[in-house]
C-alpha cells in the first residue's frame, strides 16, 4: 500500500473514532522504508521506573497526536521533541503532559518519538533525529487540512536534548538528509526549554554530544551541530527558558543562542530563572512555574495564538 493510501486510511479512521484518547492516535513516520536504516527490526522499548515515561531503542519513529476539543482549534500546531540526552526520549513529562497543556489552549500538538543515534542501526547516526524531525514537520503540513492547521503556524518545541533537535531543525530545515517532499520543514517559531544548543565542550551536555556525534568528532562536525553558530536571518523566532542553577545543561547554551539570534535580528525572548535546575518541564514549585503562561503571552504577541 502506498503512503497516500496509508495516510488516507489512518485519517479516515481518526475522524470517525471520536472517543479515542488523543495520546492513542499514533502515526508511523516512515510506514515503508526508513532512510538510512541498516536493520529490519522495528520496536520502541519503555525503560526506567514505572511512570517515568521514557522510551529507549527507538528505531520505528512515531508521532503522537493531541487534538484540541472540538471547535477549539485555533490553527496553530507544535511539534514537541522531548529530551533524554539522545539516549532515551522522555515522552511523558516533556511530551504528553506538554501536549495536553497545549491542546487545552487550542493548539494541535504532536509528540515526536524520534530515532536515537545508533551506529548499529543507522548508516549515519548524526542525521537520524533530524531526518525524523524534518519528516514530521512535512507530514503535519501535508495533512494540515485534516487537523484544521494553518501551515504558516506550525512551530517546534524541545526540551534539553530535544531542544538541541528543535534548534537543529530550526537551522538545518533545508539540509537534504533524505529524499524529501517539496514541503517546507522550517518551523514558524521555536520554543526551547533548557535546551542543549552548543557542542562546544566548555558548555555542552557531553552525553548528548557523544551520543549524536561520537567521542572524537571533527571540528567541522562540532561546528555543524553547534546551533548558535548556524543562526541566520532565516532562523525562526525563538522563545527560550533556562535556570541559572542548571548543572546538567549550563545556561550559557541559551545565552549564546539568544545572542546569535539578536545579532541576526531574529525576534527572540529569553527567560532565565534563578532556580529550577534541569528537567523541570512545565515547572515544579519555584518561579520557573511561570514560564508556560509567559510562553503563551509570547505566542499571542507573535500572532500564533
Amino acid at each position: 500500500m502506498n503512503l497516500k493510501l496509508t495516510l488516507l486510511s489512518f485519517f479516515t479512521a481518526l475522524l470517525i473514532t471520536s472517543n479515542i484518547q488523543a495520546q492513542d492516535q499514533t502515526i508511523k513516520l516512515w510506514p515503508d522504508k526508513i532512510p538510512g536504516a541498516t536493520g529490519t527490526n522495528r520496536s520502541n522499548t519503555p525503560v526506567g521506573a514505572e511512570g517515568a515515561g521514557c522510551i529507549d531503542g527507538i528505531n520505528d519513529p512515531e508521532l503522537n497526536v493531541f487534538l484540541p476539543k472540538k471547535g477549539t482549534a485555533n490553527g496553530t500546531a507544535v511539534l514537541i521533541c522531548p529530551g533524554g540526552g539522545y539516549r532515551v526520549v522522555c515522552v511523558r513529562k516533556e511530551g504528553y503532559d506538554v501536549a495536553e497543556w497545549l491542546a487545552a489552549q487550542g493548539v494541535t500538538a504532536f509528540v515526536l518519538q524520534y530515532r536515537l543515534p545508533s551506529d548499529a542501526g543507522m548508516k549515519d547516526k548524526t542525521i537520524g533525529p533530524l531526518q525524523d524531525a524534518q519528516r514530521a514537520m512535512r507530514l503535519i503540513r501535508q495533512n494540515a487540512a485534516t487537523w484544521n492547521i494553518d501551515t504558516a503556524r506550525v512551530g517546534v518545541m524541545g526540551f534539553s536534548a530535544g531542544g538541541h533537535l528543535a534548534a537543529t531543525l530550526s537551522n538545518h530545515y533545508n539540509e537534504k538528509v533524505y529524499e524529501q517532499q517539496k514541503i517546507s520543514a522550517r518551523p514558524a517559531f521555536s520554543l526551547l526549554i533548557y535546551p542543549v544548543i552548543s557542542f562546544d565542550e566548555k558548555i555542552t551536555h557531553m552525553g548528548s554530544r557523544v551520543s549524536l556525534i561520537g567521542n572524537s568528532p571533527s571540528p567541522e562536525k562540532v561546528k555543524h551541530y553547534s546551533n548558535e553558530l548556524q543562526v541566520s536571518k532565516n532562523t525562526p523566532p525563538a522563545f527560550l527558558v533556562h535556570a541559572t542553577d542548571d548543572t546538567v545543561v549550563p545556561v550559557q547554551n541559551s545565552l549564546r543562542y539568544y545572542e546569535a539570534l539578536e545579532k541576526h535580528k531574529v525576534p527572540a525572548e529569553l527567560h532565565i530563572y534563578q532556580r529550577g535546575g534541569h528537567g523541570f518541564a512545565l515547572g515544579r514549585e519555584g518561579t520557573e512555574k511561570a514560564w508556560p503562561e509567559t510562553c503563551l503571552n509570547w505566542l499571542r504577541a507573535g500572532g500564533w495564538l
